[in-house]
């Protein structure tokens, strides 16, 4: 299991996150952000960024979904095996948690890029012999929701841990500790007790937050802290992490870090009135363009563009794309997917309908309900032309998020009842159902709340394969509509009015907006064949920019200051 010892010492940075989406049946994920990091890593490895991976290795999972005869979500943890697929490490490092030696080994993944250079990522886990019972246990499910003690200890595991195990393993060179999101920020402190010094901690750190929702930075009472840490956590570090008499972890993150970054310009600015005390950046997201591509798609600009994959910018080109080869391509990706959606649902679609497809982590500023606000009116609309897929998981501890599972449920019986429109809602919502519903639909739909979308990814993979947008203008898509309003349609206003956010999340502004554009844009330029070809590559051509590749450069360049050699490589 062993690697490279040149690769280990010449291993620059560390990318630290509580998830990341390896493969879509490796339950090291729950949505977005660990997908986000799997094609981070993916893209790392392509341009042989010297980088290093640290997760938590979860046997359960996040949760298997399934709905019962109401349309109620219901959970069942995933029993998953690491032994047969993965790397041992032998020698396990140990973290104190309470008075209590805690013994942390990891599994050993290797993200392998297009040129065969190879990324390790280590899965940490306190599955570990010597362990006593409880203790195997810390790492086993993601987010664990049974207790915030459960939930400080994972991300002391991750961030202490991770900076152990590497040191442990001979990764002595890393300049950058590049933490994703507030989770990982306990390795700060592990910094600090090696280093003794703030400033030469913040010289070793790269943070990026990832949410503007003040709910999605995670906070732990002062008692709860001293509980775990005991006397351990120096006074200095308590105090920069302090938040009204609340440890938050992203004020940590952010306070031992040189470079600070938001994840889409709107976010930035968003970040920046959240967190005024510090300099934040904007990086913009991107997709791994080869993992997300659909196989018709993947041939298609194989043939026009021999280097697609390692020079993503040449899609900029896509109206170049042949009219005929295109439509092709797209049908073949409707009809994989309403035949998958064929036998795993009780309503069958029909492929001669406009699919509309909604699939998100069920977060109620999401809004997933909204396009049911005028439900008879929307009836009226689509009758005989329009159709609906959904697809996304609610924390099970997310009681609204729940109830608006239930709600497309009831919804869409009564669109079928009362005008024959079909609402289906897919179980377990995971990268490969993701894969077929980006490529297999007509148009992607995004209703969240303005300026609660950090950014948004999945509205990126639905492009690359031809399918247009139609989203409020937030996050990536408020960026990408201003590049190209040919490739989609809004959802109400943009961003240049700053006394327009307090109106315009009225659901009934912006449901009427979603009626008018349906009725009079979006079917009739289902109908004009040639309109409809010309908007897809205008949605293709957003995939020039909007790719982890360029993604991670920018990265490379500015958060870990790396310096480019052509054409792809990164050298200190």
């Amino acid at each position: 299991m062993e690697i490279d010892e040149e690769l280990r010492a010449n291993t620059k940075v560390a990318y630290i996150s509580m998830e990341i989406a390896i493969d879509s049946n490796i339950p090291t994920y729950s949505g977005g952000l660990g997908v986000l990091s799997g094609d981070t890593v993916r893209s790392a490895a392509d341009l042989e960024i010297p980088m290093v991976g640290i997760c938590l290795c979860y046997s359960s999972g996040y949760f298997y979904q399934f709905f019962n005869e109401f349309g109620e979500q219901r959970e069942k943890e995933i029993a998953w095996n690491f032994y047969y697929e993965f790397d041992k490490v032998e020698k396990p490092i140990s973290v104190k948690i309470e008075d209590k030696d805690v013994l942390v080994s990891a599994w050993l993944y290797r993200v392998i890029g297009q040129s065969g250079h190879v990324l390790p990522i280590y899965l940490l886990t306190t599955d570990v012999e010597g362990n006593e019972d409880w203790m195997k246990k810390m790492t086993g499910s993601l987010y664990d929701s049974t207790s915030r003690w459960n939930r400080i200890v994972q991300e002391m595991i991750l961030g202490i841990g991770g900076v152990k195990l590497l040191k442990s393993l001979g990764y002595d060179n890393i300049e950058t500790y590049h933490l994703n999101e507030g989770h990982g920020s306990f390795s700060t402190l592990e910094l600090y007790n090696e280093l003794g010094d703030i400033e030469k901690v913040k010289e070793k750190v790269a943070f990026t937050t990832h949410t503007p929702v003040p709910a999605g930075h995670d906070r732990f009472k002062q008692d709860l802290v001293d509980k775990v840490f005991k006397k351990r956590m120096p006074s200095e570090i308590r105090k920069l992490a302090d938040d009204n008499g609340e440890f938050n972890m992203t004020f940590l993150g952010m306070a031992l870090s040189r470079y600070r970054n938001a994840v889409a310009k709107k976010h930035g600015d968003i970040s920046r009135k959240m967190f005024p005390q510090y300099e934040i950046d904007h990086i913009t997201n991107g997709v791994h363009l080869p993992f997300w591509v659909s196989k018709p798609f993947r041939k298609m600009f194989g043939r026009k563009w021999p280097d697609w994959r390692s020079n993503p910018s040449v899609l900029e080109n896509a109206i170049e794309l042949d009219d005929l080869d295109l439509f092709d391509a797209h049908i073949e990706n409707k009809f994989n997917l309403i035949n998958y959606q064929k036998g795993h649902s009780w309503n069958l679609l029909d492929e001669e309908l406009i699919t509309i497809g909604f699939a998100r982590r069920f977060a109620t500023y999401k809004r997933a309900v909204l396009i049911f606000h005028d439900i008879d009116r929307l009836g009226k609309i689509c009758k005989n032309s329009i159709q609906f897929i959904f697809a996304g998981k609610a924390h099970p501890k997310d009681t609204m998020g729940k109830d608006y599972i239930k709600e497309i449920h009831e919804k869409g019986e009564y669109l079928y009842d009362n005008y024959g429109v079909k609402v289906v809602m897919m179980e377990n919502y995971n990268m490969d159902l993701s894969h077929m519903l980006v490529s297999g639909v007509d148009i992607w739909l995004n209703t969240p709340n303005r300026y609660r979308e950090a950014s948004g990814t999945s509205g990126m993979k639905a492009a690359l394969n031809g399918v247009p947008n139609f989203s409020v203008l937030d996050g990536w898509w408020l960026e990408a509509y201003k590049r190209n309003a040919l490739s989609g349609w809004a959802i109400g206003p943009d961003d240049s009015n700053p006394d327009v956010p307090g109106v315009s999340n009225s659901w009934d502004i912006d449901s009427n907006v979603i009626y008018e554009t349906l009725e009079n844009k979006i079917i009739p330029t289902y109908m004009d064949h040639d309109e409809w070809i010309f908007m897809q590559k205008n949605a293709i051509s957003l995939a020039a920019y909007f790719n982890t590749h360029r993604m991670i450069m920018d990265y490379a360049e500015r958060a870990y200051r790396l310096k480019r050699q052509q054409p792809w490589k990164f050298v200190r």
